[in-house]
């Protein structure tokens, strides 16, 4: 397009609500007010618990302080948007929203490969597993996921915010992503369409396959191990990850690796919802439910008595 028709955005108006308002607010105060319960509960048990003093509860909570922050990044604008004739987000906001939502994206990518790996050490290297995930491995290796997630997004933000918009800027959308984003520009979007692929798989594919290899060889060991009791505890320490896990990569394709044809905005809105909004109040729960060192923490943090920790469930 011309250039004389490119115009600087002060805000973009969000169309992912067009009814049900009330509904909506009620439904995601609800949620929200779950991930925050869900969330600091696992942080409380694992920084109280000793049982839970671990490299796999470690990384755990980093797991539910993410999804503390990942829900806090949209949530709180949304119910504000649900209060509102019409739902709007500052330019300036709007690129925070983003850099934060798609640094959380590329953060929990990367730590749930690493606890793959923990689980993977703890169970196909046991007598390595010390040396493998000690302290300082451990510590580097958090640090390390933060630091990827919040470069990648800082790429993202930066191609983002040379972009140029033509007349009302609108995004279907319920919150700021980068693909409603670029389908609301005249500018060029080709720099940023190859950062989003270069994303999905540095950021996002790779880590998954790091996923897929650990838990091969994961099962691999287990089939191979002698006693039926000893398969069933490895699997059990697995379950809840396994489930996480699956739960993230299959919201996050659908949201990322959209049809040529794309969502109808009913869609667009359920599939970002699940993705960016439900799955963090899930992961506690299934790992509450899943687990049975953070069930037994939990006993004994509501009631002052559970039943004691499996002494082997960590390795």
């Amino acid at each position: 397009m011309a250039g004389e028709n490119q115009t600087h955005v002060m805000e973009f108006m969000l169309l992912g609500f067009s009814y049900g308002q009330p509904f909506f607010f009620v439904l995601f105060l609800a949620i929200y007010l779950a991930t925050l319960l869900g969330n600091s509960a696992i942080l409380a048990l694992v920084s109280l618990d000793p049982h839970l003093h671990s490299p796999m509860y470690f990384f755990l909570s980093h797991l539910s302080c993410l999804d503390i922050c990942y829900s806090s990044v949209m949530v709180p604008k949304i119910l504000t948007n649900t209060l509102r004739p019409q739902a709007t987000i500052s330019y300036h906001g709007c690129l925070a929203q983003m850099f934060f939502l798609m640094g959380c994206a590329g953060v929990e990518c990367a730590l749930l490969a690493v606890m793959a790996y923990d689980r993977y050490a703890a169970i196909c290297q046991p007598l390595h597993y010390a040396h493998a995930m000690s302290w300082g491995v451990c510590v580097a290796a958090a640090a390390s996921c933060w630091l990827w997630g919040m470069l990648d997004s800082a790429i993202h933000t930066l191609l983002a915010s040379r972009l140029s918009f033509c007349g009302a800027a609108c995004l279907q959308h319920i919150f700021c992503d980068v693909p409603p984003l670029l389908r609301a520009v005249c500018s060029n979007t080709c720099p940023s369409e190859v950062a989003l692929h270069a994303a999905s798989v540095f950021v996002g594919l790779s880590p998954f396959l790091l996923v897929v290899i650990s838990y091969l060889r994961i099962l691999a060991t287990v089939l191979g191990m002698p006693v039926a009791t000893s398969r069933q505890k490895a699997f059990s320490t697995c379950s809840a990850h396994l489930l996480v896990v699956t739960l993230y990569f299959v919201t996050a394709n659908l949201n990322y690796n959209r049809p040529s044809s794309g969502y109808s905005l009913a869609a667009e809105t359920l599939v970002s919802t699940l993705y960016c909004i439900a799955t963090p109040m899930l992961n506690p729960l299934i790992y509450s439910l899943r687990n049975q060192e953070v069930r037994g923490a939990l006993r004994k943090a509501v009631w002052g008595r559970g039943m004691p920790a499996s002494p082997g469930s960590n390795a």
